[in-house]
């Protein structure tokens, strides 16, 4: 495949960035998107070019880190996918493909397609964990759980932090994020003591980074590789209601 990309290159957070265009050859449709842009590179370096920085790591669909629109998308044509699982077959022979870093005030972008997302990792740090001493594994049986709640806790855990919900939201909401660790703790009996002070410190804390608010568009659940569940959103709200409702006048 021979194909033509147009790629946003920004040395920095303070400088103006811009779309530079660069032509690859021999692409075989087996490769994923990384590994086309891998060929890239190494031309680009051969070159003695600057590389086209992105974010990478597991190549699995686990990390989350490889967040970039791909075509106006994020992470690219395919649904429920990242951009490491995107392989070359989803495009044609002779396509111009964009691709450009997440859009959001709280994801500054570092340098060309890598954003800083350590504005989640604040959220998280604020109140998404369990504060209790592990001590020896438990057996997995120990506390009695209704499957019901195990599997909603489940496919809300299975959010990986990439961001896309932020990036396809219009007002760049990270609600459907926040949702998503709320309610995989809220729902099992081990997250519950702290259930109510951990949900008013985690949407106090997406506020101080500057996400916006929720469009009720359900955007954020088209864009996710994970499939996460709006629903997790309803539950959010009802928590922190319920937080305030009881909270120590």
């Amino acid at each position: 495949m021979n194909l033509t990309l147009k790629v946003w290159r920004q040395r920095n957070t303070k400088e103006k960035g811009k779309f530079e265009t660069y032509k690859v050859e021999g692409i075989s449709s087996e490769m994923s998107f990384l590994e086309m842009f891998d060929v890239l590179n190494e031309r680009l370096i051969t070159e003695g070019g600057d590389p086209i920085a992105f974010d990478h790591d597991c190549r699995e669909g686990i990390c989350g880190m490889c967040s970039m629109y791909i075509d106006g998308k994020p992470h690219g044509p395919w649904q429920a996918n990242t951009v490491c699982q995107l392989h070359m077959r989803a495009f044609k022979d002779g396509d111009t493909i964009i691709v450009e870093p997440w859009r959001a005030k709280a994801f500054p972008v570092i340098k060309d397609l890598v954003v800083d997302r350590s504005a989640f990792d604040r959220i998280i740090q604020a109140g998404g964990y369990i504060s209790v001493n592990t001590g020896n594994a438990v057996d997995a049986n120990a506390i009695p759980i209704e499957k019901e709640n195990a599997d909603k806790a489940f496919a809300a855990a299975a959010c990986i932090g990439c961001g896309a919900c932020v990036a396809a939201c219009k007002n760049s909401s990270a609600m459907l994020f926040v949702s998503a660790k709320v309610s995989h703790l809220a729902l099992l009996p081990q997250g519950d003591p702290e259930r109510k002070t951990r949900v008013v410190a985690m949407i106090n804390q997406m506020d101080k980074e500057g996400f916006g608010a929720c469009t009720n568009t359900n955007a954020c659940e088209a864009a996710c590789p994970k499939e996460i569940s709006v629903t997790n959103i309803a539950r959010l709200n009802k928590e922190y209601a319920m937080a305030g409702f009881s909270a120590d006048k």
